[in-house]
């Protein structure tokens, strides 16, 4: 048996009462929606309380079901899909009002269905500048291994045979050059993409202290 207690509106939540009065629905209809998704699996089936309402002059306690949370949330626009479509747009708008946010609200469910796809397009046509930074931009502060070689008076062909018989490169790919799981996990070193598309190891400055430190340890290099 459900444990119902009063409810107060002291948390971003939605009530069973508040979606009827929002979809201009009688309030046992809105509940036994509910109910009906529930049972189905649809939703989860969201706890019960007691609030009070206000209808001709009198206070009556009413049992209703409280949505909250961000599964509250989605739980309770499926409600609304099922019951009038139409006010999904409005439902959501009021999520937004709970949540003190000030997006520009969607006034309609065809406003809402465009807000979506002009996100969809924003986020689409942002992806190539954050993977050109992530590959390009960004490699500022990495160092190739033909820059941290000059520091030692060699060739990267010369370092890149050192550092293979140092396991610092896989030698599981054949094609290109790519760090060992372990020098990346230690900060040493990241892969990055060229402009044209292509791998690259990259070594960081701690990675070029590495190397040095190792070489002159070795004797390989003064």
């Amino acid at each position: 048996m459900n444990m119902m207690t009063q409810f107060k509106h002291n948390q971003q939540s939605m009530t069973s009462l508040d979606i009827s009065e929002l979809v201009q629905s009688r309030h046992d209809d809105v509940k036994r929606s509910i109910d009906r998704l529930a049972d189905r699996g649809v939703i989860a089936r969201p706890p019960m309380a007691v609030v009070d309402k206000e209808a001709s002059n009198r206070i009556y306690k009413v049992e209703v079901y409280v949505f909250s949370g961000e599964k509250g949330k989605l739980d309770s626009i499926t409600t609304v899909a099922q019951l009038s479509p139409e006010f999904t747009a409005a439902l959501v708008k009021r999520w937004y009002e709970l949540e003190n946010t000030k997006p520009q609200l969607p006034q309609s469910f065809a406003e809402a269905l465009q807000l979506a796809a002009d996100q969809a397009k924003q986020l689409e046509l942002a992806a190539p500048k954050v993977a050109h930074y992530d590959a390009v931009v960004a490699k500022d502060h990495l160092l190739t291994a033909t820059q941290v070689a000059s520091k030692l008076h060699m060739s990267a062909v010369a370092l890149n045979r050192i550092l293979d018989n140092f396991r610092v490169y896989n030698k599981a790919h054949k094609r290109s050059r790519v760090f060992n799981t372990w020098f990346e996990d230690q900060g040493l070193g990241e892969l990055k993409q060229t402009t044209t598309g292509h791998s690259q190891p990259m070594f960081t400055t701690k990675g070029e202290a590495w190397v040095i430190e190792k070489l002159v340890s070795e004797g390989v290099a003064a």
